[in-house]
């Protein structure tokens, strides 16, 4: 997408949500205090910030193709491995290859990593652990197109029962979700101001209780693409959206803070952030919106680094500690500065190409009609 094509409140929340992880990394790797103050305490959130606007976002591609020429699979997912694996890969092989940028951490398995499932029975303190998110999102890449092929297959027949179905299976992942956390959830993770490891490894890790703000991103998709009245009726009133999930964000970030680690807060926290940021998605959407219209200086370049500034900030601070009093206002100044600089390298040097790749090549997830192939190969040939 172009950066003047772009939608400024995406944006501001894109970069809203990398600022939030980086005030949480700061505080638990390298300050080990609440240097921002509740913003550190909560900045974990942004994690589900990204899973939202993500939700949205691939879920919207996906049904927009379903709805027009058809989703082609292999060119879905060849966007996508373009999109996300090389930066990452890159950022892997600093952590594989050079012992200094390692910190002496203990890595899970290689392949765990290389096939995106290092989230599953993850420990605290493992070797760029930061990527478990990196794993729930791509395994969503790989399971939501398929399913959404096969309620459209179902649609060709009645088109109602399959909307029926697909909101019905949505309504039961997060039921899913809910009720593992219940289940796997003991008095014992719950360490007041803290969590267990045990936490962290069945509960925040796991991708099984972690699909909330995804799947309310692919709530707003579907809304989007096939009840556009209903779309529109809300879209009308962006201002209020945003006072709405302005207000359930507050809550849920005032509710985590205090009980974070509880029984309630582990079963019903999750979706509450889901509904509050889909809520805050929807205002970043709706035309004329103050979120949609206001254009904050910046944000929308943190928000194109974003992705590349998440994998190698925690690292490049944790080592930038070791010369910079981390709680010195000129310190976390520059710790700040580096990470911006590190992400924008990151992006220019392997995500951009790559991304020049994937459009000059797979220019959309498309299905091609014959004459398209046609015109591609004569494109590419030139």
């Amino acid at each position: 997408m172009n950066r003047s094509s772009r939608i400024h409140g995406l944006d501001t929340l894109r970069a809203l949500a990398i600022m939030l992880v980086f005030a949480n990394h700061y505080m638990g790797f390298v300050s080990f205090k609440p240097t921002f103050g509740w913003f550190s305490e909560i900045g974990w959130a942004g994690v589900d910030l990204f899973f939202a606007l993500s939700g949205y976002l691939i879920g919207n591609q996906v049904f927009a193709a379903l709805r027009g020429p058809g989703l082609s699979l292999p060119h879905f997912y060849a966007r996508r491995l373009l999109r996300t694996v090389p930066a990452f890969l890159f950022v892997l092989a600093l952590y594989a290859w050079w012992p200094y940028w390692a910190g002496g951490l203990p890595h899970a398995p290689w392949w765990k990593y290389l096939t995106f499932t290092l989230n599953f029975d993850l420990k605290p303190g493992t070797l760029f652990s930061h990527a478990w998110s990196l794993c729930v999102e791509e395994q969503f890449y790989l399971l939501l197109p398929p399913i959404a092929l096969a309620l459209a297959a179902i649609a060709q027949a009645r088109r109602s029962v399959a909307l029926a179905l697909g909101w019905a299976a949505l309504a039961s992942a997060v039921a899913a979700g809910m009720w593992l956390r219940h289940s796997w959830w003991a008095p014992s993770m719950d360490l007041g101001g803290r969590g267990s490891r045990a936490y962290y490894t069945l509960i925040y890790y796991s991708t099984l209780s972690r699909f909330d703000e995804l799947l309310a991103g692919v709530a707003l998709a579907m809304l989007r693409n096939f009840h556009p009245a209903l779309w529109q009726a809300m879209t009308r009133h962006g201002n209020a959206m945003l006072a709405a999930g302005a207000a359930l964000t507050a809550l849920a970030f005032w509710l985590f803070i205090a009980h974070h680690f509880s029984w309630g807060m582990s079963v019903f926290g999750y979706p509450l952030l889901g509904v509050a940021f889909a809520a805050m998605l929807l205002a970043a959407l709706s035309e004329g919106s103050l979120l949609q219209r206001t254009r904050i200086p910046g944000m929308g370049a943190i928000a194109v680094w974003s992705y590349s500034i998440y994998l190698t900030h925690k690292q490049l601070c944790v080592l930038l500690a070791e010369y910079w009093a981390p709680d010195e206002p000129l310190s976390i100044a520059l710790m700040i500065a580096a990470s911006i600089f590190a992400g924008w390298l990151l992006y220019f040097a392997v995500e951009a190409p790559f991304m020049k790749l994937r459009e000059r090549f797979i220019p959309s997830n498309h299905k091609r009609r014959p004459h398209e192939a046609t015109v591609d190969s004569i494109a590419a040939a030139t």
